[in-house]
């Protein structure tokens, strides 16, 4: 015992910390039971006057007290964890110690009181022994030390020292959680409930018998699968309230697994966790002792996770019907042919959708507009593009047009069949053969083939803009890696967040990435010939737009080839489709006569990306040479601007076009 104290005042005595009339609590009862080891007589201290309190509120009968404990606290955070563990007696009471210890100061004085000489005020084993003794047959504090409390870390025990003298504590998050404060843990993102009132009703059909079968199997992961993280969140929260719980998110990496499951019993909790996970990778989920339901976790399309101890189950989300998704883009746009049309042909998630509404409304209200239209949508889209994608490709906002698309009759046609195939791309099977059917994919995939400067990235932009869907061009130099997998890496990345946010991939030069796999002669062709085999086959799933271009289609393997929807030639340009060009690009600044354009385009055989740095050249010099800043275009001009263009194609202008430019 410790040294004799000063009496203290009967006006300072802290009050019994018991204000319910009927069962004590297990904070009381485990109080009441510190107490009785109170020795008789003793000193008339703060801690006596306490510790006599708790022991009359308790009375003489400990195992009545606890069994009126456990009946208070049943539907209790405390009885929760105490019922998900099957703790024993021996466990309750040390739980209810130090429960008291942690939010009660005087408890804490008391069990220093206690404990003198060991010291602290935090319970060791030996105390908790000698005042459980009467709950148990033995009061054995090596079983407490090897009981589940302890081995699911929600007790948590001192590594060092004799077993007697060992304390023992609550972290501060489970305290919080079983003094009915809001919970929060380490690694814990956010909680989750049902978020999206306008859910379409094809998904909660879908979601139903998801729900159904972890109520009738709770110890399953779910491994839930969608582009969207939003519908993940979504779907997780809605799983969870089915089953009487609420969703937390958590971030597998920086999660504190000890003492987790005790966490979620007790707060009524479904663990979800979002992981990254890269091509070939498996990770696998920590074991949760004291949690019984089902675990979620949300994955894209990439990678795998297990748990040893769980039946495994995998859902892949769907998409809303083509009729439900214009329903939910009508939240934002009052033009219902409009939202018709976004619902037919844009493949958006119910989240996606709502997350570009919004972006929709803002991008009105700076405008000042009343309602979003199709322009505030262009907005939208492009704001609304997330994160993670600008690192690995960049945006091309070029908006073409159709006069701006000066193309032959062919060229034309096989690009509208081609934009007919993305519009159509969702329902195209609906009505054919099973065969069609099996393994269709929503993906479209297209090789521009063609030399370079006749339109390929152009005809990108306006296909892109015809589809109102950003247009990504991929940047090979970011993507690719000179380290192992990595480039695997970042491409299952980049074409997780294309499938996503549904935009259309440009691949400019893909024959670097795509070419043709070679003989095996060392480790770095095996790598290179790995690297396309991967590329092959995450291209036939891809579920998006993805455009690729080409100088020469002989440059790619041949099962590329088989894998290409459409194959688009660019060719050079005749002279109609050149003095359309010359047209198009020389606008009306200028003063040629119907002659010179009809001899540019005879005898200056130059697609029209040359073209255009023929005009460009011109319009400096005629600039330059006016003085104002807005002078007219000439021949003489035009002819300067063919020197250069020829010069750097390492060739000479025709003379037709020199006589001319003589005579003028």
């Amino acid at each position: 015992m410790p040294a004799e104290a000063a009496p203290v005042p009967a006006t300072s005595i802290p009050a019994a910390p018991f204000a319910t009339i009927g069962a004590p609590s297990m904070v009381e009862l485990a109080l009441g039971l510190l107490g009785a080891a109170l020795p008789p007589g003793g000193e008339d201290t703060a801690e006596a006057q306490f510790l006599k309190t708790a022991r009359a509120r308790i009375g003489s009968n400990h195992v009545a007290a606890l069994a009126a404990a456990d009946a208070r606290e049943a539907g209790n955070p405390l009885g929760l964890v105490a019922e998900a563990l099957d703790l024993s007696p021996q466990e309750r009471a040390a739980l209810g110690l130090v429960l008291a210890v942690e939010s009660d100061p005087m408890a804490g004085r008391c069990v220093t009181y206690l404990q003198a000489p060991v010291g602290g005020s935090r319970p060791t084993l030996g105390l908790v022994a000698s005042i459980t003794s009467g709950l148990v047959s033995d009061g054995d504090m090596v079983a407490l030390a090897a009981g589940q409390a302890v081995r699911s870390g929600l007790l948590r025990m001192g590594e060092s020292g004799p077993i007697p003298e060992r304390p023992i504590w609550l972290g501060d998050a489970m305290t919080a959680c079983l003094a009915g404060a809001q919970p929060h843990w380490p690694g814990l993102i956010e909680f989750a409930p049902p978020a999206n009132a306008a859910w379409p009703q094809s998904l909660v059909a879908a979601l139903a018998p998801v729900a159904r079968g972890l109520a009738e199997q709770p110890a399953t992961l779910l491994v839930l699968r969608s582009l969207s993280k939003a519908d993940r969140r979504e779907v997780a929260a809605r799983i969870a309230a089915a089953t009487g719980r609420t969703a937390a998110l958590f971030d597998l990496d920086l999660a504190e697994t000890g003492g987790l499951g005790p966490f979620l019993a007790a707060a009524g909790l479904m663990p979800v966790f979002e992981l990254e996970v890269a091509p070939g990778e498996h990770k696998t989920l920590p074991a949760l002792p004291g949690y019984a339901g089902p675990i979620l976790a949300c994955l894209g399309p990439e990678g795998g996770v297990g748990d040893p101890a769980r039946s495994i189950t995998e859902w892949r989300l769907p998409l809303p019907e083509p009729e439900e998704r214009a329903a939910l883009w009508q939240a934002g746009f009052a033009d219902a042919e409009l939202c018709a049309e976004l619902g037919r042909e844009h493949l958006q998630s119910a989240g996606r959708i709502a997350e570009i509404c919004r972006h929709a409304r803002s991008q009105a209200l700076i405008s000042g507009k009343a309602e979003p239209d199709r322009e505030a949508l262009r907005a939208a889209i492009w704001c609304a593009d997330g994160p993670g994608l600008g690192a690995l490709a960049q945006p091309v906002h070029d908006v073409i047009s159709d006069d701006s698309m000066i193309t032959t009759a062919g060229l034309r046609r096989d690009l509208g069949h081609l934009l007919a195939r993305c519009r159509a791309r969702e329902k195209l099977t609906a009505n054919l053969g099973g065969a069609m059917q099996a393994r269709y994919k929503t993906g479209v995939r297209s090789l521009f083939a063609g030399p370079s400067g006749t339109g390929k990235t152009l005809a990108a932009s306006w296909l892109a803009g015809q589809l109102m869907l950003p247009l990504y061009r991929v940047d090979l130099a970011a993507v690719s890696s000179k380290y192992i997998g990595e480039t695997e890496k970042n491409l299952a990345t980049l074409l997780a967040k294309a499938e996503e946010q549904d935009l259309v991939l440009l691949f400019d030069e893909a024959d670097s990435l795509f070419g043709k796999r070679t003989d095996i002669s060392d480790s770095n062709d095996r790598f290179a010939n790995a690297q396309t085999n991967y590329l092959l086959q995450r291209i036939e799933t891809f579920t998006g737009i993805v455009l690729l271009t080409s100088n020469a289609k002989n440059r790619f393997d041949e099962a590329f080839t088989r894998r290409i929807d459409a194959i688009v030639d660019f060719n050079q340009p005749e002279v109609e489709e050149r003095y359309a060009l010359w047209l198009a690009h020389l606008g009306t600044a200028h003063v040629l006569t119907p002659s010179d354009l009809g001899r540019l385009a005879a005898f200056a055989d130059l697609t029209g990306g040359h073209i255009r740095n023929v005009v460009l050249m011109a319009a400096v010099l005629a600039r330059s040479q006016s003085g104002q800043g807005g002078g007219v275009i000439g021949y003489g001009e035009v002819l300067e601007g063919l020197r250069s263009e020829y010069r750097k194609l390492g060739l000479t202008v025709p003379p037709e076009l020199i006589m001319r430019g003589q005579a003028a």
